[in-house]
């Protein structure tokens, strides 16, 4: 067991929604000395100040002291916090221990682990196979990458409390490093993603298969059998590999997920729920009830016939061509936006196929840092639009009966938003005031 009291803990990077916040909270609960320290202004981050109002935290805003890295007993980095930062050199060179809030979590966790990771599809698969979970183990904790914070469901969980993760490639960074894999794992697939943090695929790759690099002769990995980069994966295995593909949704019918691309999220959990044990009928009655991922083909209004998708965390070319080509109906595409150094070909590729289908009603495109090489590429006209809403009332008015507007950016919101998720939240919010 970790014992904290009395530790001093620096945590380097603060978030509003889990992550340095609930790891902070945790820290203060169980009696170590506290320091947050931000770059970022208190203002910007008030939300989280006043979640932690209570506790005896000191706080560093703005900027980062030596002091508060060289003094530390164990610094606690965010996962936004590259792994090279100057001062987490200078806490490893006095001595500190660095973690991150799921090293932290693997230690403390005394109930087994299902770990997902991915480039697409891991929050829909994480999140279904919790529900998979929790129709035979009710209490089943599903935390990680979903803006909830892991440690802070510690107190329910007990050694047989299924634990179900969504792992990003910057956490599996730091459980990597610590020798770290949960024992049941599973990689959805690996496309082009946060190029603007790896140097090539090879190294965001290698973060992603510390999710099972690290397991026991006992441990299990579920592996997508067609993913041409995943696939070649297995060898690295140190216990069982299990395989799924899309086809294998077709084991498991009763599903009202929208797009054809969530049949391998179906396949993937379902391969996962089965090697943990749960029975065919609990996975059977979790497909009939879950409907979906908000912010992930999300139906979020249908007005005079026009269906409106929002698909913001669709924040890769691959993952916005994935959500075009699932839609058979004629579509108006809200697209655009930050760019992470990753090539357009995918979504240009599928919007030329959409088009000779004649399934590609228009197209709307977002100003943004990448939003101008995606439209030198396009052969389709489209206007760019600084102001989102105007941006979805254009995609409206060109859409008739039958057709779906979808927002499937395959770009980060920075600039014009906080996260994908306020983009999404934006949206939901311009089309219920069509």
């Amino acid at each position: 067991m970790l014992n904290l009291q009395g530790k001093r803990v620096t945590v380097m990077g603060l978030g509003v929604h889990g992550g340095g916040l609930g790891v902070a909270r945790f820290l203060a609960q169980h009696d170590a000395i506290v320091t947050v320290t931000d770059l970022r202004s208190a203002e910007q981050l008030q939300p989280s100040l006043d979640a932690l109002r209570e506790y005896p935290i000191t706080f560093v805003l703005g900027e980062h002291r030596e002091q508060d890295f060289t003094d530390a007993d164990i610094v606690v980095r965010n996962p936004g916090v590259p792994r090279e930062s100057r001062f987490l050199q200078l806490a490893r060179q006095a001595g500190a221990q660095i973690e991150m809030e799921m090293t932290l979590f693997f230690r403390l966790c005394p109930g087994p682990i299902i770990g997902i990771t991915g480039t697409k599809g891991k929050t829909t698969t994480t999140l279904l196979t919790g529900a998979m979970l929790r129709e035979h183990w009710p209490d089943t904790v599903v935390a990680g990458n979903l803006r909830v914070s892991a440690l802070e469901q510690l107190p329910r969980i007990t050694p047989t409390t299924p634990v179900v993760l969504e792992l990003s490639s910057w956490q599996l960074e730091g459980v990597g490093a610590a020798g770290l894999s949960p024992q049941y794992a599973c990689v959805t697939n690996l496309s082009p993603d946060h190029l603007d943090r790896y140097a090539s695929m090879e190294e965001y790759g290698a973060a992603k298969q510390q999710i099972f690099v690290h397991q026991n002769a006992d441990g299990l990995v579920v592996l997508p059998r067609h993913d041409p980069i995943v696939s070649t994966w297995a060898p690295l295995a140190p216990g069982q590999v299990v395989w799924f593909s899309a086809a294998d949704a077709a084991q498991w019918p009763p599903s009202a997920l929208i797009g054809s691309h969530n049949a391998a999220n179906i396949a993937a959990a379902a391969a996962l729920a089965t090697s943990f044990g749960a029975p065919r009928a609990a996975i059977e009655r979790a497909l009939r009830s879950f409907t979906g991922v908000e912010h992930r083909m999300e139906l979020v209004r249908e007005l005079n016939g026009v269906r409106f998708i929002n698909d913001t965390a669709a924040t890769t070319p691959t993952a916005a061509a994935a959500a075009v080509r699932s839609l058979a109906a004629p579509l108006i595409l809200i697209a655009g936006g930050a760019d992470k150094k990753l090539a357009w070909e995918p979504l240009v590729a599928a919007l030329k196929a959409a088009r000779a289908e004649q399934r590609l009603r228009g197209l709307v495109l977002l100003d943004g840092t990448a939003t101008a090489e995606l439209q030198a590429q396009l052969d389709t006209p489209a206007s760019v639009y600084a102001d989102f809403a105007a941006a979805v009332q254009a995609a409206a008015s060109q859409a008739q009966p039958g057709d779906t507007v979808l927002l499937s950016p395959g770009a980060a919101s920075f600039g014009m938003f906080r996260n994908e998720f306020h983009r999404g939240e934006e949206f939901r919010r311009i089309v219920s005031e069509l």
